[in-house]
């Protein structure tokens, strides 16, 4: 029987929460520890990358890559996710593997003497140099360990490079042109540093390109610029349609036969919401890829190059040499030109996808109550949104002038991406905070059937696809939610197993320890659930991921042949669907925030055996006039309808029968330029404007009378509201 307590997410006894909600604003210990989840599911995650990757290099030709994924995941789910030789070896090999794709040359150099310290085995032909190995013909410069680089390009490009290498913050002057000295050809040099060492990627300028110079940042955004203005110009309130111009732009800028925006969800797997394709291929849009797909570690070097090549995965890779006297392999984790790993090679060899450039959207970090990160605070962390992808079905080299184009528009996307999430929380707040305002009212009405029986009613609270009320030993149903039996069996195994909690989350009542998960997995499998008495309790619950998710991609043919052994876009999405179908999607803390609270009303308002007696009109009066008892009760509903307010990212204000204001949030002050001491106590008459008096005047009327009215901020004298 699986009852382990580890997993999902559990409340504290006497309302405490422990890591699914906080019953107060998230303090510093609280962010660490949602800190330690993410770290934890990293870890975990790049022990399943490595063990696949490894399966990967030992199966060869048998790889299975669906029933690897899928028995991978089974083995992690039972263990401790631990840094053994497998991981260790797949960090290694990812960062440091000392292989480069054959479009360009490296070279390692001693950060002091600018002396050779690694070398592609192309560098001396590429260059037009000879090795060590044959002797110098005429005045012709060697290219070995310990050469200068200096010496082997022409005067003025080794003064610039000079120059350059010299410089702090080398990577802001990339690229650097240079011409070698016995050939004249032009390359761009693309520095950057590494610990004791610096590193350039040299890439050979093409015939048909203007060479880029040392203004190189504004051409490059000069190549961007129409489609920044694009993106500039379009409205707010719409991701899909940010997502779709973003793709017809690089589409247009590249010339990729596929562009693709890939999103990564909260379990980390993936999934395509827009894409553009020239005429002929298959579409990729709506498919789901299991986290493994974009391993951990991949991610990471998407976090610091945000814009990664890949010209050709049939080319043979070339290996860098390095002095045997150095202490430590020379990571290659900046370079442009590091070779992938082979399964993802692979991957791409099998979708027909023989050359790629993707870019990252890196946004600020979203915390689990909703919160974003202020963009105007650098030291705040960042997270990776997603990715922009482009496919080619032939080789294609783009030069670096446009590829640090594309960066520039990616990051101005990220930007516009920043902005599209802070307007959804700020929306998803709003209706959360209406819809508790609105439940409160029922419940002082019809307590508590009337938050199951009206409208609006729990499931409006937060996403779900049925909830349920289990009051006075009665069953009171909406949506899809479990039989009656089952519903007793899921009481009863947390009576067994959670009988010190006051309630369960979690996406997978499986991987929970639930023994009839399985049994229901095809109608709901996450759950979350509050006691509001020892015995009434609320539930809601979702139904497996796997319901979700629609594919508009090809479908299969008759007599097709598709094991689904090979890595490949319908595999992945095979493997995904195993993955999730125990799986719902994660509940947000603000959710369980928005639970939180209601819970602690209904268990404030029925909070014995004998209250739960009481009739309708009993219930009503007792909250009428506040009479909770127990001052601690009552300073937990007060402070935690307080924290709402405070804390909520759209303006609210409270005014008395009066109309004298008695309650302004940060949010209101910021806009209406207004500090909380010079609002409180004035009549709302006078903070709006002349004009606008009367029709304020008459809202206030209305509202006593518990009518709803359109918003206030336009009638304000401040106009930044």
């Amino acid at each position: 029987m699986r009852g382990d307590a580890d997993r999902g997410s559990f409340f504290g006894r006497n309302g405490e929460i422990r890591v699914a909600m906080s019953s107060s604003r998230p303090s510093q210990s609280s962010s660490n520890s949602g800190r330690s989840k993410q770290s934890a599911r990293i870890i975990a995650q790049t022990t399943v990358d490595a063990k696949l990757h490894a399966d990967f290099e030992e199966s060869g030709s048998s790889f299975d890559y669906s029933s690897s994924v899928r028995i991978t995941r089974a083995v992690d789910g039972d263990q401790q996710p631990r840094s053994d030789k497998v991981t260790t070896a797949y960090l290694h090999t990812i960062q440091k593997g000392k292989m480069i794709q054959p479009f360009g040359c490296l070279l390692a150099l001693d950060d002091k003497t600018f002396s050779v310290i690694a070398y592609s085995e192309n560098a001396p032909e590429m260059l037009t140099m000879v090795s060590h190995a044959v002797p110098s013909v005429g005045d012709h410069p060697v290219l070995g360990i310990g050469t200068d680089v200096r010496t082997i390009f022409t005067g003025p490009s080794a003064a610039a490079l000079h120059k350059a290498l010299s410089f702090g913050e080398v990577s802001l002057l990339n690229p650097i042109l240079v011409h070698c000295k016995t050939s004249g050809k032009p390359f761009y040099a693309i520095v950057h540093r590494v610990t004791g060492s610096l590193v350039i990627d040299f890439e050979p300028v093409k015939p048909y390109e203007v060479p880029m110079t040392a203004a190189g940042a504004l051409q490059s955004y000069k190549l961007a610029a129409k489609a920044i203005t694009r993106l500039q110009s379009l409205p707010s309130g719409s991701m899909e349609r940010l997502c779709d111009t973003m793709v017809q732009e690089v589409f247009e800028l590249t010339g990729y036969d596929r562009v693709m925006t890939y999103k990564f969800h909260d379990d980390d797997h993936g999934e395509v919401i827009s894409e553009v394709t020239k005429p002929g291929l298959d579409p990729y849009l709506g498919l789901h890829y299991p986290a493994t797909d974009i391993p951990q570690a991949a991610r990471f070097l998407f976090m610091k190059n945000k814009v990664r090549m890949i010209c050709d995965c049939r080319a043979k890779h070339v290996k860098v040499l390095q002095d045997e006297k150095l202490a430590f392999d020379l990571t290659l984790c900046g370079s442009t030109l590091r070779a992938p790993h082979s399964c993802h090679l692979q991957y791409m060899e099998n979708m027909t996808s023989i050359a790629s450039l993707v870019m990252a959207v890196v946004v600020n970090y979203v915390d689990g109550a909703g919160e974003i990160s202020d963009p105007a605070e650098p030291q705040k962390r960042k997270r990776l949104w997603g990715l922009v992808v482009c496919h080619n079905e032939s080789p294609r080299f783009v030069p670096f002038p446009l590829r640090y184009a594309c960066e520039f528009l990616a990051q101005v996307f990220a930007i516009h991406v920043n902005k599209e999430l802070e307007l959804e929380n700020q929306i998803f707040e709003k209706n959360i905070l209406r819809t508790q305002t609105l439940l409160c009212d029922l419940l002082m009405r019809d307590a508590p059937l009337g938050i199951v029986s009206q409208s609006p009613n729990v499931m409006d609270l937060v996403k779900c696809d049925g909830a349920i009320l289990l009051y006075k030993s009665k069953i009171y149903k909406m949506g899809v939610s479990p039989s009656d039996y089952h519903l007793h069996d899921i009481v009863a195994w947390l009576s067994e197993y959670h009988m010190d909690s006051t309630g369960l989350s979690t996406d997978s009542l499986y991987d929970a320890g639930y023994p009839g998960a399985l049994a229901i997995g095809d109608v709901v499998c996450g759950m979350a659930a509050v006691r509001i008495t020892s015995r009434d309790m609320l539930f809601w619950f979702r139904s497996p991921t796997a319901a979700e998710v629609r594919w508009g991609g090809a479908k299969h043919e008759r007599g097709e042949k598709d094991d689904g052994k090979k890595m490949h876009p319908r595999s992945s999405f095979k493997a995904f669907l195993e993955v999730v179908k125990t799986r719902s999607l994660p509940w947000k803390e603000y959710e369980m925030d928005a639970i939180h609270s209601l819970q602690l009303i209904l268990r404030n308002a029925f909070k014995d055996e004998k209250a739960m007696d009481l009739n309708t009109s009993a219930i009503h009066t007792k909250l009428n006039d506040l009479k909770i008892e127990g001052m601690q009760e009552l300073e937990a509903v007060t402070t935690e309808m307080v924290r709402l307010i405070e804390t909520a990212t759209v303006p609210i204000l409270a005014v008395d029968v009066d109309g004298t204001v008695n309650g302004w949030n940060a949010k209101i002050a910021e806009l209406a330029g207004l500090p909380v001491d010079k609002a409180i106590g004035r009549h709302l008459l006078t903070l709006v404007e002349d004009t606008s008096v009367d029709t304020v005047k008459k809202m206030l009327d209305l509202a006593l009378q518990g009518i709803l009215f359109c918003s206030l901020s336009k009638y304000f004298l401040h106009s930044n509201l």
